[in-house]
């Protein structure tokens, strides 16, 4: 009970609050979604009706509800629906105190995006691969995004559909600015020979990997620990020729219903108490508060090669469309 104390102390508000409620659509895993709504309740009285969504899945649903908005509070979930969301005037623009105390990348997620989002956490995109069935198959480890098109692997690597996740949405974004629009197709195409299935999910793939499933994934790194935890066989790196991030992101929806409530949860949110919950229930991006504690298991940035990603074009509605589009004609329509 110390832990929740400590957190009402932050907000300034007493266990004893007034019953109130905050709507969230919740698009990070189950298990966080769930220790965000126990802990603000019990912390601050006010209760959040929790809907659990993926990004796309939510940013349709506020499209659809946008004369008439059921959500105060978008939490998580890649950041360039966020950037879509506020592109669409569905979002508001809210400039929180808490900003200074946040990491380069999260305070410049806000600003690309007129204040209409902020960044909550980050996390690389790279390999996800089971040692186990590597040995078996006698495999080697994939190093780096050529490393993938080697024949050796066919049928033996997962991705994401892009049409339905950001994870997937991400590695499209990342190989056009690394390799040049023309030459990342080529990759792609290259590629689809070697993957087994295209999943829903962008957590799909390392699930599967972990299971021994399929050999290698491309996935957030950060999703692997905690696969690890539950005893699977699964490793994570990314790839040393340079890789991109995803920038998870919060907003408040334009004609929320509880604005208030909504803006005390958005700031409890960007807490270094609120963000270390993440971690606590197995989940390991990078929070954006710059005093959150972090986990030994939070991969190293600076171990990484990043490139210089331009989330503010990729995360625009129209180019987003426009390399989905071209990857379901010039890549998914491919026999494999």
């Amino acid at each position: 009970m110390k832990r929740l104390f400590c957190v009402a102390a932050l907000l300034g508000l007493s266990t004893a609050a007034s019953a109130q409620t905050v709507n969230v659509i919740c698009s990070v895993q189950a298990e966080w979604c769930g220790a965000i709504a126990t802990v603000y309740a019990r912390a601050t009285g006010v209760r959040i009706n929790m809907a659990l969504k993926g990004s796309d899945e939510a940013l349709a649903q506020l499209i659809a509800e946008k004369d008439n908005p059921k959500t105060d509070v978008w939490f998580g979930g890649t950041g360039e629906p966020h950037l879509q969301a506020a592109e669409q005037g569905l979002t508001l623009e809210y400039r929180s105190p808490t900003l200074a105390q946040l990491h380069p990348w999260a305070q410049q997620q806000a600003r690309q995006s007129g204040y209409k989002t902020v960044g909550i956490y980050s996390g690389p995109l790279g390999f996800g691969y089971n040692p186990e069935l590597l040995a078996r198959k006698k495999l080697p480890v994939p190093k780096t995004w050529a490393d993938l098109l080697k024949p050796q692997y066919k049928g033996d690597i997962q991705v994401a559909n892009p049409a339905s996740s950001g994870t997937a949405y991400t590695m499209i974004a990342t190989l056009v600015q690394l390799m040049g629009e023309d030459k990342a197709f080529d990759y792609l195409k290259a590629l689809h020979r070697n993957v087994g299935q295209y999943t829903r999910s962008g957590t799909g793939p390392i699930k599967a990997v972990a299971r021994g499933e399929t050999a290698i994934s491309i996935s957030f790194v950060h999703d692997g620990p905690g696969e690890k935890m539950q005893g699977f066989p699964v490793e994570t790196l990314t790839p040393s020729d340079g890789t991109g991030a995803e920038i998870g992101a919060m907003s408040i929806i334009k004609g929320a219903r509880n604005l208030d409530a909504a803006r005390k949860f958005y700031e409890w949110a960007l807490t270094p108490a609120a963000q270390e919950l993440g971690a606590a229930n197995r989940q390991f991006q990078l929070p954006s508060n710059a005093g959150a504690r972090l986990d030994a298991r939070i991969p190293v940035f600076k171990k990484t090669k990043f490139i210089d990603c331009d989330y503010a074009r990729y995360g625009a509605s129209t180019e987003r469309q426009r390399l989905i589009a071209r990857w379901e004609k010039d890549v998914n329509s491919l026999p494999r």
